[in-house]
């Protein structure tokens, strides 16, 4: 994407008529993004249902759906938009969600990888929310249907559509079949 000008704030970004573009803003630079597959957004919203339908029910915090924007740095500013997010209800109180973007990092984000998505791209996305706080990330591979679990300092862990996600002490109580968000 062209722009005219070098970098951009978290505040401009938000100002930015998206004329219907998905857009991120990494290190002041805007990126474009092109939208969703179907089984991307299927599996997108399964996770948020599945995941969320859990928070709710145990009063643990909030679920964003994809294109939520979360301030993940300052000066240059980054705006990363995961497909699903939650943080916790001690970190985050309802009456305390903006209208733009999230400066609270969240407890655990989702990214649902993409056909067209290489390798180098989702972890150096998943590098960017663990080095701003993300507790626990997992990257949800559709077609494979397989997922990676990562946690700041530990060993990426895969998983097979047989095995468990776990929520661990990030998602207190959550735990299903991969399988299950992938049906």
């Amino acid at each position: 994407m062209r722009t005219l000008k070098e970098l951009f704030t978290a505040e401009e970004l938000l100002r930015l008529p998206s004329k219907g573009r998905r857009l991120e803003l990494v290190k002041g630079k805007v990126y474009e993004m092109a939208p969703a597959g179907g089984r991307h957004g299927y599996v997108a919203m399964n996770t948020g249902v599945i995941v969320g339908g859990h928070v709710r029910a145990n009063g643990l915090g909030r679920v964003f759906a994809a294109e939520t924007g979360f301030v993940l740095r300052r000066d240059p500013d980054t705006v990363r938009a995961p497909d699903v997010a939650f943080v916790s209800i001690d970190r985050l109180r309802l009456e305390d969600i903006p209208d733009g973007y999230i400066d609270v990092v969240p407890d655990l984000v989702v990214e649902v990888v993409s056909p067209g998505d290489s390798r180098r791209e989702v972890l150096d996305k998943v590098e960017d929310w663990l080095r701003a706080g993300v507790k626990l990330a997992w990257a949800l591979y559709p077609v494979s249907r397989t997922a990676s679990v990562y946690r700041s300092g530990e060993s990426v862990r895969d998983l097979t559509e047989a095995d468990f996600l776990d929520g661990e002490d990030v998602v207190p109580g959550f735990s299903c079949r991969l399988a299950d968000i992938f049906a």
